[in-house]
Formats: C-alpha cells, structure tokens, sequence
C-alpha cells in the first residue's frame, strides 16, 4: 500500500461521521449509576450559515462534552436552532423583493409558509455545518426555538415566572 503525499481528510470524514451516527455514539442513554453531564447549545439563528465565531463555540463544547464523555459521565449535547424572529423576516422580506413581492402581496398565511421553507432551507445547512465539524451532538434530539414542545415550556415557565411575581410592568430606563 502507497502512501498519499497529502492528507486528504475529506475521502475519510463524511464515512467516519457516519459511522458513528449510525453506531448512536453521540445518543445520551440516561444512566442512574452515572453523574449527568449536558451542554446545550446556544441556538445559531436560522439567518443564514455559520461563521468563525459559531466554529470555534461549538469545537470548545464539542473539546469539553467528548472529555466528560471519557470521564464515564452521562453526557448529553443538546443541538438546537433558534428562529431569530426579526432577523429571519428581514432576511425573507429581502429574498421576497429579489421577486417582487411584499408581505402584503402574500399575505400572513404566505409569509408563515415561506418563513417555515427559509427554516427548513437554513436550518438544515447550519445542522450540516455543524455535522462537518464533527460535533458530537446528539441528533435525535434536535430542537427549534419554534417546535410546539420549546413553545409549551417557555409558555409555562414565563407563566410560573409571573404567578411568582419575577415578571411584571414597570416604567424602566432602558438603553
């Protein structure tokens, strides 16, 4: 067998992540007998792609979840998306004048819908960004800021916050 000059990571990476997706390698299994250990990703918006910053953040947590791993605690790397309400209209209003159209020309229920196509398009390049990192994310478990389970627990939370009196309306001075 001859060697290559060069490494050529890319003939390896896509079949060894694979592998270990279908092995469940990153899949948490709670383990009563083990100390528990989760990292929960700050959610990258659903704008666009990743940048620098989000690669670096996400190889710190990757570095420390694979180290809690090997010190035998029950780990879990929570993957998730966040909707980025705002920022993703302005992004869907300006795809939507490259065809010369205005949220008034399609109305909410069209907005939504294009809205839910932007989260699938973006949302799934940022998951395979983060899959060509090599993030050891637990995949089953992927969330979006917009998924009907995040929206019934931020509901009820901010509702427990409330009743406990933690949230309330006030004239404040603010930036």
């Amino acid at each position: 067998m001859k060697l290559q000059k060069t490494y050529q990571p890319q003939e390896f990476e896509n079949s060894l992540y694979e592998f270990w997706e279908s092995k469940k390698y990153f899949h948490a299994v709670i383990d009563k007998n083990k100390e528990p250990f989760t990292i929960v990703i700050p959610p990258p918006n659903i704008t666009g792609q990743l940048h620098m910053g989000h690669a670096l953040n996400n190889t710190i947590q990757d570095i420390i979840i694979r180290f809690k791993r090997m010190q035998g605690y029950c780990t879990l790397w929570l993957p998730g998306t966040d909707h980025a309400s705002i920022a993703t209209e302005v992004k869907i209003v300006e795809a939507m004048a490259k065809e010369g159209l205005s949220k008034k020309d399609v109305g909410r229920d069209g907005f939504l819908d294009r809205a839910w196509q932007w989260k699938k398009q973006y949302g799934g390049k940022i998951v395979q960004q983060l899959k060509k990192l090599g993030s050891s994310c637990d995949w089953d478990r992927e969330a979006f800021t917009m998924d009907e389970k995040c929206n019934k627990a931020v509901k009820r939370v901010f509702i427990d916050l409330y009743n406990k009196g933690l949230i309330y309306q006030g004239d404040r001075i603010i930036n």
